[in-house]
């Protein structure tokens, strides 16, 4: 089962890498695949499991290198995203 994020959640959550960088709204994420965040700007990634955002730098970072479409559904449970594809 899949478990969204609230957008008001959505509207105040920021990147914790990208929040620190320069222009208009840094560290803006958007909603991908219902269940992933993603930060255009740092190019990290964070899970949403069982409807909490994991907004920890190493688990956005896990993911970096992942492409959106092949990031899993539902994300699994901290496990190393090499071994996933």
């Amino acid at each position: 089962m899949v478990h969204t994020i609230d957008p008001e959640l959505l509207d105040i959550l920021r990147c914790p890498v990208a929040v620190h960088y320069e222009g208009d709204d840094p560290g803006k994420l958007e909603l991908v695949k219902d269940c992933w965040l993603v930060c255009a700007e740092s190019g990290y990634k964070y899970p949403i499991r069982n409807g909490i955002p994991v907004m920890l730098i190493e688990e956005g970072e896990k993911w970096k290198d992942v492409s959106v479409d092949d990031l899993p559904v539902p994300p699994p449970d901290g496990e190393n995203p090499i071994n996933q594809l």
